[in-house]
């Protein structure tokens, strides 16, 4: 029997390629994605180790080319939903009792694979079947999916570690038990290494999982799937279970063995699953945890102090990387009147050069976003603001979706802090900016402070400490990530751990021991050597 204590050492995080023209990476990115683009994949759904095929199929297409269907999904129903839950209730006896080292290296392995033999493979999947450009999947499928599962290995690691001190007569430990029960984690669209995170998180805690994914995201979700069985994760540990989100969750979180919620998506869904967890209360064996990163209205704060360059180039990465579909994108600016002429000259150039297209034509900066659903929501918004008189379209405001669901890089400036597109979240590539008096720099902050129901991330651009220190004291509750002098995106595993408040979440930190230990239920063993024989204290005397 192996009795080390094991200790892993924090690992250096995954290189990010650069997909130049002439380098290896783009070439074999490149053949992947034509192989991907001429290939229709069935996937199954994957409850207890076993492919189940329903035949109600759903296509998965490109958003960039919505008539091109790469793939066709199985979708499941209540009856598969409420196998998955078994299946994972089964497995959690032996997963659990699995040593933490051993569950490590299967996660440890399966970051390799992605590294070395996948890496193209999900990364051209999640460009096709996402509209991600080839830099941003690179960040995201690649490098941010190989260091959740490298470094959480690390953070958990940590966790075991934690340990209470011991009298000289007695012997105390604390064991970080899984959760009584199975984890359900619901992943979005738009960052392949969150859907990654949100089942292996849990799991390798010991708990086991029923995971719904997006289903606009399904393929590269396959991907992962095959990825983690092939690293040799045990059947029944993670059900993969694409299916409507309706019928998903009323199904789950009516089983008893249902023990913890693990979710990325909109606020309302999270809010939904939340009602509905309590209304089965009395139903479940513990109570449930539940840990959800939701939406976000990001801002971006300039003081007159600002660099005018720092702050166009950080709104125009900060909004329109991705469409503007990142958790923490930024969606609000509050710029000093006496900083917009040279701002808004800068922003209307960058925006101007932005290439929009297709994600195979690498010169392309910009992608459609992710369905019509979307499309349908964001646009309204861009109509109203062009009729009003309170708002002035900078830059953008064009969208069509003949081809694929794209909107243009758009930048609104509105008469007032209370204005909608200060306060709705859209999810979609449009900024709004609104311009405050030099002077009233405290009552601007304020208004910042209050405007949104949203506390995901937020960034402050000053040249003076003063300012900065000030900013972070009254925006102190206002961004779970806050970014000084950088855009509020791109967070990194291990360095910048994720997560917001208010209705952004529960704000439990993905990206660190934080968010593991959600997923144990601590168990405080006391051993007396000399227990006592007689019930009378020296005080009796």
């Amino acid at each position: 029997m192996n009795n080390v204590n094991f200790s892993i050492e924090k690992p250096q995080n995954e290189k990010v390629l650069s997909y130049a023209p002439g380098s290896v990476e783009r070439d074999e990115l490149s053949k992947e994605l034509i192989r991907q683009s001429s290939t229709v994949v069935d996937i199954p759904a994957i409850i207890g180790g076993k492919e189940i095929r329903t035949n109600d199929l759903v296509d998965v297409r490109m958003p960039h080319e919505h008539g091109h269907i790469l793939a066709k999904f199985h979708r499941v129903g209540a009856e598969e939903i409420k196998e998955a839950c078994d299946a994972a209730a089964k497995a959690q006896q032996d997963w659990m009792r699995v040593p933490w080292i051993e569950r490590a290296s299967v996660f440890k392995k399966a970051a390799h694979l992605i590294s070395d033999k996948y890496r193209y493979k999900l990364n051209a999947a999640t460009m096709l079947g996402q509209s991600k450009n080839a830099f941003q999947a690179e960040i995201d499928s690649a490098a941010e999916t190989i260091d959740f599962l490298r470094m959480n290995a690390t953070f958990a690691s940590n966790v075991y570690a934690g340990q209470p001190t011991s009298g000289m007569d007695q012997m105390n430990r604390l064991q970080y038990r899984p959760l009584e029960g199975f984890v359900f984690a619901v992943t979005p669209f738009n960052f392949t290494a969150i859907a990654a995170n949100l089942p292996t998180a849990p799991a390798l805690m010991g708990n086991t999982v029923v995971w719904k994914p997006a289903t606009t995201s399904v393929l590269s979700n396959w991907y992962l799937m095959e990825i983690l069985t092939e690293a040799g994760l045990p059947e029944g540990v993670i059900n993969f279970v694409p299916s409507r989100g309706s019928v998903c969750g009323e199904t789950v979180l009516s089983q008893k063995s249902m023990a913890g919620i693990h979710f990325t998506g909109s606020t309302r869904t999270f809010n939904w699953l939340w009602r509905k967890a309590a209304e089965n209360l009395g139903n479940y064996t513990s109570y449930p945890r539940l840990v959800g990163e939701t939406g976000g209205k990001n801002f971006v704060f300039a003081y007159p102090s600002a660099d005018t360059t720092e702050v166009a180039v950080a709104l125009a990465r900060g909004a329109f990387e991705y469409q503007g579909q990142k958790c923490s994108a930024a969606s609000r600016a509050y710029i000093p009147k006496s900083l917009w002429p040279d701002i808004e000259e800068q922003l209307k150039e960058i925006t101007g050069s932005m290439k929009m297209g297709d994600v195979r034509d690498y010169s392309n900066f910009v992608n459609a976003v992710i369905d019509e659903s979307s499309f349908d929501n964001i646009t309204p918004f861009i109509d109203r603001a062009a009729k009003s008189s309170e708002s002035d379209i900078v830059c953008g405001g064009k969208y069509d979706k003949t081809m694929g669901y794209y909107i243009e890089p758009t930048i609104i400036k509105v008469d007032s802090p209370e204005h909608e597109l200060m306060i709705e979240e859209l999810f979609g590539p449009v900024l709004a900016v609104w311009l405050y008096d030099d002077e009233k720099i405290a009552e601007a902050i304020s208004i910042c402070e209050k405007t949104s129901p949203y506390a995901l991330t937020g960034a402050v651009f000053a040249k003076d400490r003063g300012e900065i220190a000030y900013a972070l004291d009254n925006l102190g509750y206002a961004a779970g990530n806050f970014y000084i002098n950088d855009k509020p995106t791109g967070a990194v595993v291990g360095q910048q751990p994720f997560g917001g408040g208010r209705g952004s979440g529960t704000n439990d930190k993905a990206g660190s021991h934080l968010n593991l230990l959600r997923w144990v239920t601590p168990r405080t063993v006391k051993e007396t050597f000399s227990p006592p024989r007689d019930y009378r204290y020296p005080f009796l005397g």
